[in-house]
């Protein structure tokens, strides 16, 4: 487990962007091809990051729905693992 971790270590892989349509909360967000449609492929980044939605929000998520189920550092470890599996899918493609 991390200790003491104040914000998400996000490495701005882009790789939860390049996967939305494998959860149903970011279907939505699906271009048609798994990408989310405020990802830029030239970037590699968010059009829209400043202004991005609650669900692209691992904080916000975490005040929003799972504060009361988890410690800040486990929803963090949760994430981290998640990050993990789509480094592997991403290696896979």
């Amino acid at each position: 487990m991390h200790q003491g971790i104040s914000t998400f270590p996000c490495t701005q892989c882009g790789l939860c962007c390049q996967h939305v349509n494998l959860a149903n909360e970011t279907k939505p967000l699906d271009r048609g091809d798994g990408t989310c449609k405020h990802y830029s492929d030239a970037d590699k980044r968010c059009n829209i990051y400043a202004d991005r939605p609650d669900i692209c929000r691992v904080d916000r998520q975490y005040e929003l729905h799972y504060a009361d189920q988890y410690s800040w550092n486990e929803f963090v470890d949760i994430n981290l693992e998640i990050c993990s599996i789509l480094w592997k899918v991403s290696e896979k493609s």
